[in-house]
């Protein structure tokens, strides 16, 4: 496997990212294991209790030489509950402060592209509630006149700002609360990350996730959906939180049958691993440095070389 051989000098995170059924969690725990470190996941579905063959948690892998690794921010939230990117930065903050002071390396690990990108780049931190005054005044603006007035806030670089009248009145409101609100941002650490991706071939990430889900849905996949079902979560709320618990309420109540409804979410998380793929992409096209490793080479040869790098 090939990966640079300069060495990254003063890092004070480590992130292992990629692909859904890329072998995140098994790495980051080894190296975790290494290094002296704790796991924070980055993963927006497992931040929810009683939601886990769905969301892939596995615990039993965080158990490495009869040691167990800790790993935060999972279980942290109630299913029903829409967890979001802003939570999640200010949790990751309350994490990564306290294994600093521990003298503990924080290990990011989970594929949900925007919280990874979030701590990386450090998002504005700012909570906007809706302006219903604001938004009813921009309601009567042309998009051209809400182009204009955006643009008197900052450049605009983000050009999925403009792709609706919706999107440019909430860019316009959060960038008019920044200004009136300049006292309520949260400071974000400057990191120093090493970002660590794994991948694999189109045909090995597909055959990986059809083995993964054929394994998930023996081990009780279905019964777990129908578990929160039973104990009053919302139709809509599964459907929310997508893929597996979207198709799986689907079959459930009786909208798709059991062969298409396995045959819907093999095709569903395909496409959600190539979205994630995209989204890394996009990041590195941004000057974030992603050290990718070939998934196929041995656990052993991927840990090795990640410590080569640091």
């Amino acid at each position: 496997m090939q990966m640079e051989d300069r060495k990254i000098s003063a890092y004070d995170i480590l992130i292992i990212t990629g692909p859904t059924a890329s072998g995140k969690t098994s790495l980051a725990v080894a190296l975790a294991y290494r290094l002296n470190g704790e796991i924070i996941s980055a993963d927006s579905r497992q931040v929810y209790k009683g939601m886990t063959l769905g969301t892939g948690k596995d615990y039993s892998e965080y158990f490495i030489c009869g040691k167990q690794i800790p790993c935060h921010l999972i279980d942290i939230a109630s299913p029903g509950y829409k967890y979001n990117v802003f939570e999640y930065q200010s949790d990751f903050i309350r994490v990564y402060y306290d294994l600093k002071e521990r003298g503990v390396l924080p290990v990011v690990c989970g594929g949900s592209g925007m919280y990874v990108d979030s701590i990386i780049t450090g998002y504005k931190m700012v909570e906007v509630p809706p302006d219903s005054g604001l938004r009813s005044a921009l309601e009567k603006k042309t998009m051209q006149e809400l182009i204009d007035i955006l643009s008197t806030y900052k450049k605009l670089h983000n050009k999925t700002d403009l792709d609706t009248k919706k999107r440019m009145i909430r860019a316009i409101e959060i960038e008019h609360h920044s200004t009136i609100k300049t006292g309520y941002k949260t400071r974000f650490p400057e990191l120093k990350p090493v970002i660590i991706g794994v991948k694999y071939e189109r045909e090995a990430r597909r055959r990986r996730i059809t083995e993964r889900l054929n394994q998930r849905l023996s081990e009780g996949m279905i019964d777990e959906v129908r578990k929160l079902m039973d104990d009053g979560l919302r139709v809509e709320d599964l459907i929310y939180y997508g893929l597996e618990y979207k198709y799986i309420t689907l079959y459930l109540t009786g909208k798709s049958p059991y062969d298409v409804m396995i045959r819907d979410l093999e095709i569903a998380i395909y496409q959600f691993a190539k979205r994630q793929m995209t989204w890394f992409r996009g990041m590195e096209r941004k000057g974030v440095r992603i050290h990718w490793l070939e998934g196929e080479a041995p656990l052993e040869e991927k840990v090795e070389c990640v410590m080569k790098l640091l």
